[in-house]
């Protein structure tokens, strides 16, 4: 008789332990992102006016902040939307998931980088081009969770097109920053709201059915 399945050894296990070590990645790497927001040195005799004075020098810090922060909640958000269509282990899902955290775990540096230097074309391609990696590594997780042996048979067709889609949106707003930061540097990161956009345009060139 086949010895019962124990939870330790079962897929559901190692898919648990994966999602909730990417899930803590994604955790530290957003909280670190405050964390290159210093505190601004204010001499003495203190005024109203210094203090605004410095935290005005801060807009770019503050900027590059709550643009990674959206931008690893929105990877995050689709990493969770393609684990829930995992039900069946596999050990293809290592590399492709351990290359998406290590770029996501660095991106505290690259968004530290182009906001010291906010608007110069070397540190805002360097962050444009950091983002194309990730959105590359995200894909690539995605296609292994969303097709045999990971996917779950509850999944649709509709629906692992549309998780396909939105990676493929991520990477199509990166480019189009990267490209951006090479002419216009100061607008490269705020292109990247356009992800919703290229989602939209990807729906209708091919429609989830």
């Amino acid at each position: 008789m086949k010895p019962k399945e124990t939870h330790a050894d079962s897929p559901a296990h190692g898919l648990e332990r994966m999602a909730f070590f990417s899930d803590a990645v994604f955790a530290i790497a957003i909280t670190l992102l405050v964390i290159e927001i210093h505190v601004p040195h204010v001499a003495a005799p203190y005024s109203d006016t210094a203090f605004l004075e410095a935290l005005n020098k801060l807009i770019p810090n503050f900027i590059g902040f709550f643009v990674s922060f959206f931008v690893i909640g929105a990877f995050w958000a689709g990493h969770h939307r393609a684990f829930d269509c995992a039900r069946h282990w596999s050990p293809r899902l290592f590399l492709p998931n351990l290359l998406l955290l290590s770029a996501i775990a660095a991106m505290p540096f690259f968004t530290a980088f182009s906001s010291e230097y906010y608007g110069h074309r070397v540190p805002t391609a360097f962050y444009c081009g950091w983002m194309i990696l990730i959105s590359i590594f995200n894909i690539l997780i995605q296609r292994v969770l969303t097709a045999p042996p990971v996917v779950g048979e509850h999944v649709t067709p509709a629906q692992r097109r549309m998780i396909r889609q939105r990676g493929l949106a991520a990477l199509l707003a990166s480019i189009t920053a990267f490209v951006t930061s090479l002419f216009i540097p100061f607008l490269a990161q705020i292109v990247l709201i356009t992800i919703p956009l290229w989602r939209m345009l990807l729906t209708r060139l091919a429609p989830a059915r």
